[in-house]
């Protein structure tokens, strides 16, 4: 059974020559963010004299009630508005990081993919949405019992992305299961090749993000090694990925 310095050597291998191609594909993906966080945006009002802050019992000393119907009206509003932005960051999140996730797999493989990838899988957005909520849901399900039940259930579920991008016409749910099932003795092994990333991390928080330009590619690459190891290509599957690009090179070679 292979370690996490496997796992992180196979991604150095793979991303040998290809770093620049990585890195690029890797910032786009976070900037239209993918793999980050499912929370609700933060909002804050401020101003130079400090943050506003208006407690409801002063709000029904001084406004009038019909001031209080519309001040309800637009708090309304600006949670629905907040509620479908929230929605659509987590889909286009979601599209983004299974077609990364995507992009890392076959570089593993040994394929090489374009910024194309992050966009692959918009026709399934459905499955993609779904499987982000639920996620949301069952972690945050898990978080309220405690901390540590919460961390859990995101490495349980955290094969999700990678079983969704290679089989998009699964179910946003079956997805989930199937990644319980993956990760049954294997989610301290996911922790400990995350934690084997924790000097990365240091630097860069050293180098104020900019270091995470290299991590992202490097700890994606090895997460797709992971995986691959839990679901090893299949050899049809590489056969005709292989028939792919080759007549993708001859195409390019006539032109």
């Amino acid at each position: 059974m292979r370690c996490a310095a496997d796992f992180r050597a196979e991604a150095r291998a793979a991303l040998k020559g290809r770093w620049g191609l990585a890195i690029g594909i890797g910032f786009l993906a976070m900037v239209l963010g993918g793999f980050t966080g499912m929370g609700l945006p933060e909002i804050t009002l401020r101003f130079e004299g400090g943050d506003l802050q208006i407690t409801l019992e002063a709000l029904g000393q001084t406004l009038h009630p019909l001031d209080m119907i519309a001040g309800g009206t637009l708090l309304v509003g600006l949670g629905v508005i907040i509620v479908l932005g929230w929605l659509v960051r987590m889909l286009i999140g979601m599209i983004v990081t299974v077609g990364y996730m995507k992009f890392n797999m076959d570089l593993i493989d040994g394929e090489i993919g374009g910024v194309e990838m992050l966009f692959r899988y918009f026709r399934q957005w459905r499955t993609m949405l779904a499987a982000g909520l639920l996620q949301a849901i069952y972690i945050l399900g898990w978080t309220l019992l405690f901390i540590i039940p919460g961390i859990i259930a995101i490495y349980r579920y955290s094969m999700t992305s990678c079983i969704l991008a290679e089989n998009p016409e699964m179910g946003a749910n079956d997805a989930i299961t199937r990644s319980k099932e993956l990760m049954k003795g294997n989610k301290w092994r996911l922790f400990c090749l995350d934690f084997s990333f924790i000097g990365w991390d240091i630097l860069s928080v050293f180098t104020l993000g900019i270091g995470d330009l290299w991590l992202t590619p490097y700890r994606s690459a090895a997460a797709a090694a992971f995986y691959r190891e839990l679901v090893p290509l299949e050899k049809g599957e590489e056969t005709e990925e292989m028939q792919e690009t080759q007549t993708e090179e001859d195409v390019i070679s006539e032109e």
